[in-house]
C-alpha cells in the first residue's frame, strides 16, 4: 500500500482507479463496507483501489475550535486501510483553496483530471465541495456525464442498532464505553504518546507505569482499562489508568500504562496503546494496602481481557 501526500505526478498505476472519498477517521465497519464495494468495482474496471482523504480534517482548517478530536493519526489510518486491501491512500493537503472549490470544480480537478477515476463509491450522506454543497445526487449526475461507475453503500448498525459512524464512536469513547467503540471499529481503539517521567509512585508499590504525554487522539473517559502494547516485536497485556490519582491527592489527569511482564525503561519513546475493555471507575482508597490489592485484581482482569482478545 502506498501513502501519497499529493496528486502531482501521481503514479500511472493509480490513475483509472476505483476511489472512495472521505475522512475515514477511526476506520470503522461502515468504512470497511464501502471499501469492500470499491474493491469489487476496482476488479470490474481493472484498476487500483484508492482512498482519497484529507490531511488535516477540513474542520481544522475552517473551524479549529469546533473540530472533532481525531480517532486516528494519518499513519495509523493508512495501516488500517491497508489491512482492508486498499492499494493507495491519498492524504490530500487540506487548505482553504481546496475547500473553496465548488462541487463541480472538485470533481473535475480531483476525480477526473488527477485520478481519471473509473468508479466511485460513497455513503448516502456524502457531501463535497465548497460549504458541502455537493451531495450524492449531484455526484451521481457528474459521474454519469463522465461515464464513471457510481454506487452508494448504505450505513450499517452495531449490535444495539446504533448507526456506525465516527461521531458515534467518539461519543462512546468519551463515555468510556470502549467495548461499544471497539464493536464499531475494525481494530481496537489506539492512542499514542511520548513516555514521560511521572511521580514514580507506581514503582514504589511494585506497579511501574509508562506515563503517556501529549496523546494526539481522543482520550477515553476516566477509568481503568485493559489494553495491550507492542514493543520490540513482542506484544504485552497492559492495565491502563486514565484520570487522576485521588488516593495520593493528585487531581491531574494522566494516562498511566502498566505493561504486564515488562520492566525496561521507556522514557522518551513513542508508545502506542490499544484499549480492549473498561474494567472499573477511578476510586480513592483509604490505605495503600487496599490500593495494592485492587491493582492486583486489575492486572488479573487485564490479563484475562487480553487473553480473550487474542
Amino acid at each position: 500500500m502506498q501513502l501519497l501526500r499529493s496528486l502531482d505526478d501521481i503514479p500511472d498505476q493509480f490513475r483509472g482507479c476505483a476511489v472512495t472519498i472521505g475522512n475515514f477517521d477511526g476506520v470503522h465497519h461502515g468504512h470497511a463496507k464501502i471499501i469492500e464495494r470499491v474493491r469489487q468495482l476496482a476488479e470490474t474496471v481493472n484498476g487500483k483501489l484508492v482512498v482519497f482523504t484529507f490531511e488535516p480534517h477540513p474542520a481544522i482548517v475552517l473551524r479549529p475550535d469546533l473540530a472533532p478530536a481525531p480517532l486516528t493519526w494519518l499513519e495509523r489510518k493508512a495501516d488500517l486501510l491497508a489491512g482492508l486491501g486498499v492499494d493507495a491512500v491519498v492524504a490530500y493537503p487540506t487548505d482553504r483553496a481546496l475547500l473553496k472549490l465548488t462541487p463541480e470544480q472538485f470533481f473535475q480537478s480531483i476525480v477526473v483530471d488527477k485520478l481519471a477515476a473509473k468508479a466511485i463509491v460513497e455513503g448516502p450522506n456524502f457531501c463535497f465541495g465548497r460549504d458541502r454543497q455537493g451531495d450524492v445526487a449531484l455526484l451521481r449526475k457528474l459521474c454519469s456525464q463522465q461515464e464513471i461507475q457510481f454506487d452508494v453503500v448504505e450505513p450499517i448498525t452495531a449490535g444495539d442498532d446504533t448507526l456506525v459512524s465516527s461521531s458515534r464512536i467518539r461519543e462512546a469513547i468519551a463515555r468510556g464505553e470502549i467495548d461499544h467503540a471497539n464493536e464499531m471499529l475494525t481494530q481496537p481503539y489506539r492512542i499514542r504518546g511520548i513516555v514521560a517521567r511521572g511521580a514514580g509512585r507506581g514503582s514504589t508499590i511494585g506497579f511501574p507505569t509508562a506515563n503517556i504525554d501529549d496523546a494526539d487522539t481522543l482520550l477515553p473517559a476516566d477509568g481503568v482499562y485493559a489494553g495491550r502494547v507492542q514493543l520490540d516485536g513482542a506484544e504485552f497485556a497492559a492495565a491502563i489508568n486514565v484520570g487522576a490519582a485521588p488516593t495520593f491527592g493528585d487531581d491531574k489527569k494522566r494516562v498511566e500504562v502498566h505493561i504486564i511482564c515488562f520492566d525496561r525503561g521507556l522514557y522518551g519513546q513513542m508508545l502506542e496503546v490499544d484499549f480492549l475493555r473498561r474494567l472499573r471507575t477511578i476510586q480513592s482508597f483509604d490505605c495503600m494496602e487496599e490500593l495494592v490489592a485492587q491493582l492486583r485484581v486489575d492486572i488479573g482482569d487485564a490479563k484475562e481481557a487480553y487473553r480473550q482478545d487474542r
